[in-house]
């Protein structure tokens, strides 16, 4: 096959999964408001195992958030933070902890930003920091690092 149709389908297919995890969450109430808990956010581990993974979260993201109903500067900015630290786990892929710390951290500093001033929740800042950092770290942090574990030691059937 070749690399480039390979890699868009992969891309394509990560894509589909962050909107599909997304759409759960946004069902169970979990994908938006000040604490964020998205299944879809473990899928920023995978940069580690493919660079396909980066665009393919980065446009999983972007559509995730047109079609859960969020407003045009979350859209933006929050596709950003996830394209942020797609790159940087992709950069930190050597080091299977320091790998997720990027997209938790790209989505700590960014989105309690879009919660004051697109959406104008209310809450202090630093209350804002802890829970965004609270809700990516089980999506990334516990979750994400669950789905490395089961890549790492199965990775090479789900390739094939």
């Amino acid at each position: 096959m070749n690399k480039s149709v390979k890699y868009i389908a992969i891309g394509g297919i990560i894509a589909a999964m962050y909107v599909v995890l997304t759409y759960v969450c946004s069902l169970m109430g979990l994908s938006s408001g000040v604490v964020q808990v998205r299944f879809s956010e473990a899928l920023c581990i995978l940069p580690c195992f493919m660079p396909a993974a980066i665009p393919g979260l980065f446009v999983g993201c972007l559509l995730s958030n047109l079609l859960t109903g969020c407003a045009l500067w979350d859209v933006v900015f929050g596709s950003l933070a996830t394209l942020i630290g797609a790159c940087g786990t992709y950069l930190l892929r050597k080091n299977r902890f320091l790998a997720a710390v990027p997209p938790i951290m790209a989505n700590t500093i960014i989105v309690p930003f879009v919660l004051r001033l697109v959406y104008e929740v209310p809450d202090a800042m630093w209350f804002l920091f802890l829970t965004i950092f609270i809700g990516e770290f089980i999506s990334i942090g516990i979750l994400g690092e669950l789905l490395y574990s089961v890549i790492k030691k199965y990775g090479r059937r789900l390739w094939e």
